[in-house]
């Protein structure tokens, strides 16, 4: 540890010697701490707006949750510094990520949100006037460009709106950050840089810091470097330089980040602001993450409403004696000279008028706009009032021409002396013999949606566990010269002379903080396709929060749309409970249809799509696959698209489409009709079987082994959300005389048979029963053995089959 008054680091874990001399000469060197009078009267300045914007907001609304910052008032002065020194270092762009906790302030003092804004989310009449159902005001965020007044250079600020989950949006602004050096070619982080702010406890606590902190050295996510600021609630009226000791997360927590920690007194504002200008500058200097702790103390409870006395009543005794630091910062300048009392007093009184003007002006305000708050805007791509330009997609399908193309590159290497894998050369082999019969399988099908995205100018970044590769091994997007070490090749950057660039990265092993991060890296702009893939489906669980709180809800709450696309393999087969379902129940539970009616609309499926939160599919074929990933981004809006992809049908060799299903005017199918004996004679048909993904390829089998081509008609449901209700009232009205089942493989308490059930019920307008056939209730999502896996399996085949199944039932 190295002090100066009221300062503590940790840095001793650093090995680099370079860096651990420059922060001894930072904080070692003798009056390195010296300020002008002009920079403490700024300094002042700062402290007075940040102070008396909180007790604006008591006065007016004493009885309102605002989440206030008394205690660590200095949280403002500290931003700006890092924010001015930034700037002067060259960063034009800061991202900024927070919990509740002095969100108001920093929005008001910090990015400079317009006060009667602020002022009127306290207004209980206003009426929201944009989609959606809104959210708390201390979660929203907010995108502004200004003229910084120390360095009088432009600079954007943007705060990402944030659930309660505190530590949720770390993953968010660091992909955000990530993709808006990628888009202005920034490759060191010296124009675009983030800083997020802690909560003590969830800095320690939270996983979900450390799993952000360890995506700072990888190269395909590294942001080089970010600021971290944690309000640390403890023990800040303390006078001893070493309360770092004191701290619950000292220097384990140090060395598990892998970065300085700069501990300082949050009641001494010129060593805050000391500090903050050090963590710029080694930010910029070296392009590495480093924290800021700003040891304080929260004068209320967790909330305005919140009476701290009932559990640490002592600690609060204490607190209550402490002089506000805006008070002891004020007494100090004048006993210097710096200012006097009626300075001091003039600078609170205008500041006061401000906010009572600001106040004034926001009783005119009659309506509440969501979209004042975004984070994220996306300038010209929808219109002036934040309407889609056109509710139509055009074809999704391609020239014969480009296909070819692109599957000859896709089975071939590229560059000139490279070696692959004996066995990858089989695989290349393949591929070439499927494009020479105008055939693709799933491979082939994401690579030429893909390839020809990027034609079109559309960036596109593929992450997750072994995405290079493939879970599976069918991807191989990375080739790997096997004499030479570290060197590859990705075929798909040398599709076209000037197409997108392709980043496809395996990421480290981590689910919450990798989506995350690649839903904030969506959120930069609509002219991307990014895509996440779970290694296996069931594996999305613990990113529940991003997919709960941002993916399915962030529209509704924020009115920020985002195309990002999840690619969950799923599928029964007999591997066990661990790598079969991606729980599709759990997506189905949270899409926003109504059940129970059967929606008028013009222009039925485009329109479904834009009013729907999220798209939900289970494709049964590679050109399927292909259009709804095609379709992602010649959509004129943005929707999160989940995607239940398959195992064994990567490789099933009746899993195959022809160039003809993907041609120019082919299209995704929301529902794949029966085409076979069945649809030629439909008055004749006994019953329809309804089912999505691989059980159609059973049921087709088992069909054909009793011979009931003509008895048994399969309508496959390729898009589960928004639900076909138009497309499935043709095929009901198609097979008068049939039954109708509802098949899948998974239980029935899971999957999609909750989902399905009212929705067919309604658009049928409950003519007839809809029946079950499946695996039986259960709380695991498949069994462990594969002989009561293939029981299981033949069970429910011959219910689907057995046309007697349902007789004397109702």
């Amino acid at each position: 540890m190295a002090y100066c008054q009221h300062i503590g680091v940790e840095f001793m874990f650093i090995n680099d010697l370079e860096q651990c001399q420059w922060i001894r000469q930072k904080f070692e060197t003798p009056g390195v701490m010296q300020f002008t009078n002009e920079e403490k009267r700024t300094l002042l300045a700062r402290l007075v707006r940040s102070t008396r914007f909180e007790e604006f907001l008591h006065r007016k609304w004493s009885s309102e949750k605002r989440f206030g910052l008394e205690g660590c008032e200095v949280l403002i002065p500290a931003l700006k510094t890092i924010i001015d020194k930034s700037s002067q270092k060259g960063v034009d762009y800061v991202i900024m990520g927070m919990p509740h906790r002095g969100r108001l302030n920093v929005l008001a003092n910090v990015i400079r949100k317009e006060l009667e804004q602020i002022f009127c989310q306290f207004d209980s009449k206003l009426e929201a006037a944009d989609e959606g159902s809104g959210d708390v005001k201390y979660h929203l965020g907010m995108y502004h460009r200004r003229i910084n007044r120390v360095t009088d250079r432009t600079i954007t600020l943007s705060l990402v709106a944030n659930p309660s989950h505190l530590e949720a949006s770390n993953p968010v602004v660091q992909g955000k950050t990530k993709a808006e050096q990628f888009y202005c070619g920034d490759t060191e982080g010296k124009k675009v840089m983030s800083i997020l702010l802690h909560g003590d406890a969830a800095f320690a606590g939270q996983g979900i810091v450390y799993e952000t902190f360890h995506l700072s050295d990888l190269p395909s996510y590294t942001t080089h470097g970010t600021v971290h600021v944690v309000v640390n609630n403890q023990i800040g009226f303390t006078t001893d330089p070493r309360m770092a000791r004191s701290s619950p997360y000292p220097t384990d927590v140090a060395r598990v980040v892998n970065a300085p920690i700069f501990h300082v007194n949050a009641d001494d504002p010129e060593a805050v602001v000391y500090v903050c200008n050090v963590a710029a500058e080694w930010r910029s200097t070296f392009h590495k993450d480093v924290v800021v702790d700003l040891v304080c103390y929260r004068r209320n409870g967790h909330n305005e409403m919140d009476e701290p006395m009932f559990t640490q009543p002592l600690m609060y005794k204490q607190i209550r004696k402490q002089k506000p630091v805006l008070q002891k910062y004020a007494e100090t300048l004048v006993s210097q000279g710096v200012v006097n009392q009626p300075e001091y007093e003039e600078e609170i009184s205008k500041y006061d008028k401000i906010c009572e003007e600001a106040l004034a002006r926001s009783k005119d305000e009659k309506i509440l706009h969501i979209k004042h708050w975004l984070d994220s805007p996306w300038p010209g791509f929808f219109t002036l009032d934040g309407q889609p330009r056109s509710m139509t997609c055009p074809s999704t399908g391609l020239n014969e021409e480009d296909l070819a193309h692109i599957g000859k590159v896709a089975s071939s290497v590229p560059v000139e002396n490279f070696t692959i894998h004996g066995g990858l050369s089989r695989i290349l082999k393949t591929r070439g013999e499927l494009v020479n019969n105008r055939t693709v399988d799933w491979a082939l099908a994401e690579y030429m949606a893909f390839g020809s995205l990027l034609k079109e100018g559309i960036h596109i970044r593929l992450s997750g566990q072994d995405v290079e590769r493939g879970t599976f091994s069918h991807r191989h997007h990375v080739l790997h010269d096997q004499n030479v070490d570290k060197r590859t090749c990705i075929p798909m950057n040398h599709l076209w002379p000037n197409q997108a660039p392709y980043t496809v990265c395996n990421s480290s092993l981590s689910e919450y903080g990798v989506l995350g991060f690649e839903l904030g890296f969506a959120m930069a702009s609509p002219n991307a396709l990014v895509v996440w893939e779970a290694q296996f489906g069931d594996f999305h669980n613990t990113a529940q929060c991003i997919i709960d709180q941002f993916i399915c809800s962030g529209q509704a709450k924020w009115v920020r749309q985002n195309g990002i696309v999840l690619l969950l393999p799923h599928g029964m087969e007999g591997m066990g409970p661990e790598h079969s379902s991606a729980r599709p129940e759990r997506f189905l539970q949270m899409c926003n249809d109504d059940p129970d009616v059967f929606p008028k609309l013009d222009d039925f499926d485009v329109r479904q799509l834009y009013d729907c939160n999220w798209i939900v599919v289970n494709c049964s074929t590679p050109a399927n696959f292909f259009h709804v990933v095609r379709r992602q981004i010649l959509l004129p809006f943005r929707k999160p698209l989940i995607v239940f992809t398959p195992k064994s049908l990567l490789r099933h060799p009746e899993a195959r489409s022809s160039f003809d299903d993907m041609l120019p005017g082919t299209h995704f199918q929301r529902v794949i009709p029966e085409n076979g004996p069945a649809a030629q004679n439909p008055e004749g048909v006994k019953r329809v079987l309804f089912c999505t993904g691989k059980i159609y390829y059973e049921l087709t089998r088992e069909r054909k082994t009793r011979e009931m081509e003509a008895d048994v008609a399969i309508t496959r449901v390729e898009q589960l959300s928004p639900f076909p209700f138009d497309l499935l009232l043709k095929e009901f009205h198609k097979y008068p005389n049939a039954d109708l089942v509802w098949c899948q493989e998974e239980h029935k308490n899971q999957g999609y048979y909750d989902y399905v059930k009212p929705r067919l019920r309604t658009t049928i307008d409950r003519a007839k029963p809809v029946w079950y056939a499946g695996r039986e209730p259960a709380a695991a999502p498949a069994t462990g053995n594969k002989k009561n896996h293939l029981t299981e399996l033949q069970r429910f085949l011959d219910t689907a089959f057995n046309l007697d199944s349902f007789k004397g039932l109702s």
